[in-house]
């Protein structure tokens, strides 16, 4: 299984937590077009996707902008993972990297701790840019780009130009301090806690 989430830093939206199970080797997910989700143009994931359908399955847990504003992100992606784990009970499981690298030793603890207590231990692997390194890991990220994408199209459709959902885009800062100045509420797709939306109504203030 490779494991991979899309959406961790955006402001809008949730966070999609991919997997992909599968018994075929590397150089097999390579041809098919299996990497770094974020190498690949839109069309290209698409066309990946595709191609490495018969190789594989795919799993997803989204976790809503609510979630997230209510829990701990951290947490709330161990939690995915281990759910993600342990409906499929593969033996060998590669994950892209949670957070630094010094603190990945606890994350992989925390997940193994976890996983024994449903009598699972698959061995265990996180590293960073594992979605490059490892084509098992690219499989699972274009499926969760292409989830988010798809969710950010629909929010969009309902409530305009969001941009990519990034607090670094202008087009989604843009979005957020329209709609801040509106005066209505946030749309449930809105990660409220985040300190972009702090930010922006410091800007509204005070210029």
């Amino acid at each position: 299984m490779g494991l991979d989430e899309a959406g961790r830093g955006c402001v809008l939206g949730a966070l999609f937590v991919g997997a992909f199970v599968t018994e075929a080797d590397d150089a097999t997910l390579t041809a098919a077009g299996a990497t770094d989700s974020k190498a690949l143009t839109a069309a290209r994931r698409s066309s990946a996707l595709e191609r490495l359908r018969p190789h594989g399955t795919w799993s997803l847990v989204e976790i809503p902008a609510t979630a997230i504003d209510a829990g701990n992100l951290n947490k709330l992606e161990e939690e995915a993972i281990v759910r993600l784990i342990r409906d499929a009970r593969p033996d060998e499981v590669m994950i892209d990297a949670l957070g630094h690298p010094r603190a990945l030793p606890g994350i992989l603890e925390r997940l193994r701790v976890a996983l024994a207590e449903h009598d699972l231990h698959p061995a265990l692997r996180m590293e960073p840019k594992a979605d490059l390194n490892w084509p098992v890991v690219g499989a699972a990220s274009i499926h969760a780009k292409l989830r988010r994408d798809a969710a950010l199209e629909a929010w969009a459709a309902e409530a305009g130009d969001l941009g990519s959902g990034y607090p670094s885009d202008p087009t989604t800062r843009a979005w957020l301090t329209a709609w801040s100045a509106s005066g209505r509420p946030w749309p449930a797709f809105v990660r409220t806690r985040w300190g972009t939306l702090e930010k922006i109504a410091q800007q509204a203030l005070f210029g």
